[in-house]
């Protein structure tokens, strides 16, 4: 794959990224596709103007081998928001925000994972750091169901930074921990709020949790003691969720 071409993989996330308005150079189809996905998709690409090919399924395996579902579409950047211009466009919202930061999260499966239920329960952006973690990729989009194209992204060099500067914007920072005795049902995620979530083998680095307004935990039952980091993120979110829609 070349390095300076990024791409989005799969019908739904295609479909997605033109309906978000993103920059696509063109879409290659498996020759001999049909349905009412591809159909649909076909209307769209013509009502915008982008241009798209019919090529050999040994072409799109070259990309992606597997995963495609017939379609692939290639765009020349993926766009990144600063965090100052994140703030700003989520407080200009008159709503609370939810950002999510991820600490050692490297997997671009689990980050697919984390931006579908951050963008199905409405937080506003993801920050991820510059090294350390996993970055926006055509895997972490087609995991994402597209979500990665609905949300803010940012890409911070220094997360303490990034935090210290949420803080000042008025954001709790809620560090999700099973060091932690505090259960998140008894922590308030009605306000600006950032989520801080860690890697599963290390969890949040000490220096980062020091930082942390709140630490919380999800309680456990079971015997492995540990969630996957995508779907712990969503057990938090959706306690905002939860609190949001009874407040």
């Amino acid at each position: 794959m070349d390095e300076k071409i990024n791409y989005i993989i799969g019908m739904r996330p295609v479909m997605e990224a033109v309906r978000a308005g993103k920059k696509i150079e063109k879409v290659f189809f498996k020759s001999g596709m049909g349905g009412d996905l591809f159909a649909e998709l076909v209307t769209l690409l013509r009502e915008r103007n982008i241009a798209f090919q019919f090529v050999p399924l040994q072409r799109l395996e070259k990309i992606s081998r597997g995963r495609h579902q017939g379609v692939i579409a290639q765009i020349s950047t993926i766009d990144y928001i600063s965090i100052e211009d994140a703030v700003e466009n989520a407080l200009k919202t008159g709503s609370a925000p939810i950002f999510v930061l991820l600490d050692g999260v490297s997997d671009v499966r689990n980050l697919g994972a984390i931006a579908r239920s951050a963008e199905c329960a409405k937080a506003s952006t993801i920050v991820v750091p510059a090294k350390g973690g996993a970055l926006v990729t055509p895997d972490s989009v087609k995991a994402s169901a597209g979500a990665l194209l609905r949300l803010n992204v940012s890409k911070v060099s220094n997360l303490k930074e990034a935090i210290y500067y949420l803080k000042d914007a008025g954001f709790k920072i809620v560090a999700a921990t099973e060091k932690s005795e505090e259960v998140i049902y008894n922590v308030d995620f009605k306000g600006a709020v950032a989520i801080v979530m860690g890697s599963e083998g290390k969890g949040i680095s000490p220096a980062v949790l020091s930082l942390c307004d709140v630490k919380c935990r999800i309680p456990m039952l079971g015997e492995i003691g540990s969630l996957n980091v995508s779907v712990a993120t969503s057990i938090v979110l959706f306690e905002a969720v939860r609190q949001r829609t009874l407040a």
